[in-house]
């Protein structure tokens, strides 16, 4: 378990420099369509501190796919569970999306993680049997 937590800040800490930039990057699209011309200091700090601490999560708990004693099935399901709560937590906290819309939130949430993992897997799968096709060569 410590192992685990230390590799979980490790992770974290790497990425949580990120957080500013995915603000940055929803005030942005918010400006964009039209939703928000100026923020006040408040909403400033907020956004930025949920947002570094959503990317400090989100970075860590991606050390569960390489928890040994964890059927990769389930820890898949733990880290979406995370990754949804963390994002869905933190959007709704700087009222980033209504809560009249969080279905839609959920489907394109399930949407790119899944097509996420699928990329994942076939790239692992293409690699794994390169390399079956190499060890056969020899």
């Amino acid at each position: 378990m410590k192992k685990f937590m230390l590799e979980f800040c490790k992770r974290g800490l790497m990425f949580a420099a990120g957080g500013p930039l995915i603000t940055a990057i929803v005030w942005f699209c918010l400006h964009a369509a039209g939703k928000v011309e100026t923020f006040t200091v408040n909403e400033v700090v907020l956004a930025i501190v949920s947002t570094t601490l959503m990317a400090f999560v989100a970075a860590g708990i991606s050390v569960i796919n390489q928890t040994e004693n964890v059927p990769k099935a389930f820890a898949t399901l733990i880290q979406a569970s995370v990754l949804y709560v963390d994002y869905l937590g933190f959007y709704l906290l700087n009222g980033w999306i209504p809560v009249s819309k969080i279905w839609i939130f959920t489907l394109i949430f399930a949407a790119i993680f899944a097509v996420t993992w699928l990329i994942i897997y076939l790239s692992v799968k293409a690699k794994v049997d390169k390399m079956n096709k190499l060890l056969e060569g020899k």
